[in-house]
């Protein structure tokens, strides 16, 4: 799986508010979505002890449409996820438009 670091900005609340990535920042367009994907554990290694609580077993994830801050006013829709353990960031999907121009 493709996977990058990110910087992203958040609000008080959690929900992100802006992004900078290979060196361009980025304003949101629309309201970003979220929801959460299990983690591959069996993959990682991982051994969660019982009820260490949520968060460890699940990555939040969230869909942004982002409009570069200087340049082209395209929207791009990338997804990204937010590690609550580490609170990084990671850019797992690019969908076709950023790709493209890239």
């Amino acid at each position: 799986m493709f996977t990058e670091s990110i910087e992203v900005a958040r609000a008080a609340n959690g929900m992100p508010l802006r992004v900078s990535w290979q060196g361009q920042d980025y304003r949101l367009a629309a309201e970003p979505q979220r929801w959460f994907e299990r983690r591959k554990w069996w993959d990682e290694n991982l051994r969660i002890p019982r009820g260490i609580g949520a968060g460890i077993a699940d990555y939040e994830m969230w869909r942004l449409q982002l409009v570069a801050v200087r340049g082209p006013q395209q929207v791009h829709s990338v997804d990204v996820s937010f590690d609550a353990q580490t609170e990084r960031w990671r850019l797992v999907r690019v969908h076709e438009s950023l790709a493209r121009s890239a």
